[in-house]
């Protein structure tokens, strides 16, 4: 499971679909609805936040504008659209380890999205992080 802390634009057509999947599921977690993945790393980041629902939330519907943005047909429904607008921090060393990522298997699966002139001059993180200074989080696993 991969929730990206980089913005969901600079994701392939296949990221990015996965990563709607993988959040609803990652929301099901936060949720106490299923039994799997309850102690991903991944997911400290929304534990930590006190408002770990609605961060998840407010994190999907950026996907579902990214994808709507690209005229794919993802369930709006699937989204609780009542939350505050929060932000939870994601330091520069974690982005740069995530671009340094997403270039890599984009080099394997889509090279066409890896040369868009987004993906060379990175700049912008999923709106719901406030980026920071600091090396690469400690949930990360690499």
């Amino acid at each position: 499971m991969r929730i990206w802390s980089i913005h969901p634009k600079y994701l392939d057509s296949r990221g990015l679909v996965a990563l709607w999947r993988e959040t609803l599921l990652a929301r099901n977690v936060l949720e106490n609805k299923t039994k799997g993945y309850k102690n991903h790393p991944q997911l400290n980041r929304f534990k930590e936040s006190h408002k770990a629902s609605e961060c998840i939330n407010q994190y999907l519907c950026e996907i579902y504008k990214e994808a709507k943005r690209r005229n794919y047909r993802f369930n709006r429904d699937k989204i609780d659209q009542n939350y505050e607008p929060l932000t939870i921090t994601v330091t520069t060393g974690q982005l740069d380890f995530e671009v340094k990522h997403l270039k890599a298997k984009l080099n394997l699966s889509d090279r066409k999205k890896l040369k868009e002139p987004s993906i060379a001059k990175y700049s912008e993180s999923h709106p719901l992080f406030e980026v920071v200074e600091g090396g690469i989080e400690p949930w990360e696993k690499f």
